[in-house]
């Protein structure tokens, strides 16, 4: 008996054959050493922890749950998971910071993070880039989308993109009613901390505010911004609605956001327990996208209804802004500033069936 591979080799000997009772004896000894296999598995499995902003029950917060358990069960426990949701490690940034060393192992990331690391990313993070969430979803399960992750796992980020989870279509939610580009004049926005974010908000007449999520509730609250920018489940789960009861379909921004491993846990894992990881984010990308679409649709009828008109106005705003009309207030210089070197023509092509 040999288990120093990870393979037992069993030798039954004697000339009795194999009657019953040989059987009995096999699967007696069998089941020890699968047991002890077992055993030898768990002291020496490898401990994921992954982290999410997002709180219990959000869709991308389930799909990486039911990841992991599919991995431990693929893996025979040699990949074990703990979660931390709820931006209990810290900010995205920091948690993007402690899985470049290693101290966190998978995550999803936002791409507004990205960008200014990996310029490439930016095309998806350009206003109006996407016509809508079918378009979006065609190009990242595509080729354009393989290449993307490449690009991120290819560069000095530190991180192993596998996959893509739908973050949604981005619309303003403020204080103040905003029917029009005047009415935005001057309004103070959260953004992610992306300097074409940044750059888009200003383009559209207001002033964008590089800020973490965590952060939010409380600007809003004492009136350090005058509102912010994200979907329907964010505006409801971080109870972001409290305190900017109006809330403007622009549009503006549809983003996929990456599941990401870091690089040093990566290259600890075998060549099957890769793809194996690979095989399950994949599969994930898939079962997010429905609790997605469920949960932003329920996000929307608890907002419209089940708060009794806390959130009082839910504008359609995104014909106002169109992407003409973002190019005549500034949007080539957002491109050409920010490191996007070869602009897909807006829209993006809708890729070949």
């Amino acid at each position: 008996m040999s288990g120093a591979s990870g393979v037992w080799v069993i030798c039954i000997s004697g000339d009795q054959g194999i009657g019953m009772t040989g059987i009995s004896a096999y699967t007696h000894h069998f089941m020890y050493l699968n047991q002890i296999e077992r055993s030898f598995s768990a002291a020496h499995a490898l401990e994921i922890k992954f982290a999410d902003i997002h709180p219990a029950g959000y869709p991308t917060v389930v799909a990486e749950e039911n990841m992991g358990k599919a991995l431990t069960k693929e893996s025979n426990g040699e990949l074990t998971f703990k979660y931390f949701h709820g931006g209990v490690l810290g900010s995205e940034k920091e948690v993007v910071e402690q899985a470049q060393v290693g101290a966190v192992q998978m995550t999803r990331v936002s791409l507004g993070i990205v960008g200014p690391v990996v310029p490439d990313v930016n095309v998806f993070n350009m206003p109006f880039i996407f016509r809508d969430q079918a378009h979006m979803r065609a190009v990242i399960d595509g080729d354009v989308g393989d290449a993307i992750l490449d690009k991120i796992t290819q560069s000095e980020f530190g991180l192993v993109a596998l996959a893509w989870m739908d973050g949604g279509t981005r619309n303003i939610y403020t204080k103040k009613p905003v029917r029009s580009l005047e009415d935005l004049k001057g309004m103070k926005i959260r953004v992610q901390g992306n300097p074409m974010f940044i750059e888009t908000i200003n383009a559209m007449g207001g002033n964008g505010i590089a800020m973490d999520t965590g952060e939010i509730f409380s600007a809003l609250q004492t009136g350090v911004i005058d509102g912010a920018e994200n979907n329907p489940p964010t505006l409801l789960e971080h109870n972001h609605f409290q305190n900017a009861k109006f809330y403007s379909l622009t549009g503006h921004l549809i983003l996929p956001e990456p599941i990401v491993m870091s690089k040093i846990t990566w290259d600890k894992l075998t060549p099957e327990q890769q793809t194996l990881v690979k095989k399950a984010a994949k599969a994930a990308q898939l079962e997010e996208r429905a609790l997605w679409d469920a949960k932003s649709a329920s996000s929307e009828e608890k907002l419209k209804a089940q708060f009794d008109g806390v959130v009082r106005s839910f504008v359609p705003m995104h014909s106002i802004v169109r992407i003409d009309e973002v190019e005549r207030m500034g949007t080539p210089k957002i491109s050409e500033a920010k490191g996007v070197s070869n602009i897909m023509p807006f829209p993006m092509p809708m890729p070949d069936k």
